[in-house]
């Protein structure tokens, strides 16, 4: 098993990174609807989710928890402006299911927008907000939301759990990048993004407890670290992970001094805004394994025998 403190250390270096560019979290609010207003949501809508983890596991230092708490007010206040871009988001696409997503985990982490709440029970109504089409990875996400925030979900996650690519558990030579990401997906709203190992279905488990480790061997050697760390990710969401040491020593080793973590090979070079497009999705997931994987260690070592 991993030591704990080089877990630990690449968390506590990309939140340092990510809230020193605290302000990439930022909204392009004169681009044209047409061409994509609402994918500026994204990374916000992330940060939240990894701020929420790391709140909940209650393994973070008092610096990194503070240092959480300052980045989700500041997407939460200045960059959504206190919910009102999400309300504005949803006025140009009612039936996108993105303002809906970026706004339950700041919900969840005591921020409310009434107005935007009415928008979501009104939408989630109507049979044309069941009916957009989406993947069914994205669709069992959106089904675990609606279960989150207190709605029917539609379809149930039963339903669409055997849909995805993992829940059919194909050949396991098969997987290529996009295939991998749909797996890491999958694995995070069974488990609520870690929080309950044990709704992955035990065939599910089996198949990831027999080729993660191969998976996790094969990005490692590609360098793929953004796709790596999201692995580590499932890795400590199993209901026995292994923490594979190869593979954090090697994630660990490419993160940069200030934090940052490249998605593939080295770091970028560009315009700061375009830099920080570029890797604030590896750093929110370096961030995200090592909280996760930092807390499952810490079981492990507890109940390890005397």
């Amino acid at each position: 098993m991993t030591d704990t403190r080089l877990i630990h250390s690449v968390g506590t270096g990309a939140l340092e990174w990510l809230h020193a560019h605290r302000d990439g979290f930022r909204l392009e609010e004169d681009v044209d609807p047409e061409v994509g207003f609402l994918e500026r949501f994204k990374p916000v809508g992330e940060l939240a989710v990894v701020c929420k983890v790391l709140f909940r596991e209650g393994v973070a230092g008092s610096r990194q928890a503070q240092l959480a708490r300052q980045l989700l007010d500041h997407a939460w206040r200045d960059t959504l402006d206190g919910g009102r871009m999400l309300v504005r988001g949803q006025r140009i696409e009612p039936f996108s299911p993105i303002p809906f997503e970026v706004y339950l985990p700041f919900r969840e982490l005591g921020h409310s927008h009434p107005e935007l709440e009415r928008s979501i029970l009104l939408n989630h109504r109507l049979e044309s907000f069941a009916a957009h089409e989406l993947t069914p990875v994205r669709r069992l996400g959106l089904s675990a939301f609606q279960r989150r925030f207190g709605l029917r979900p539609r379809p149930p996650e039963s339903e669409m759990v055997g849909e995805t690519w993992l829940g059919r558990t194909p050949e396991p030579w098969t997987v290529e990048g996009h295939a991998a990401y749909d797996v890491t997906h999958t694995v995070f709203h069974l488990t609520d993004w870690g929080e309950a190992p044990e709704r992955i279905p035990p065939r599910i488990a089996d198949y990831l407890a027999t080729w993660l480790p191969v998976w996790l061997d094969d990005w490692l050697d590609l360098q793929r670290w953004d796709l790596l760390g999201e692995l580590l990710v499932v890795d400590a969401c199993l209901p026995r992970p292994t923490l594979d040491e190869r593979a954090w020593r090697g994630f660990a080793a490419a993160q940069q001094d200030d934090g940052a973590m490249p998605a593939i090979r080295t770091m970028p070079q560009g315009e700061p805004d375009e830099l920080f497009d570029l890797v604030y999705h590896p750093t929110l997931v370096a961030a995200f394994a090592s909280v996760l994987a930092t807390s499952r260690a810490l079981t492990l070592l507890t109940h390890a025998p005397a």
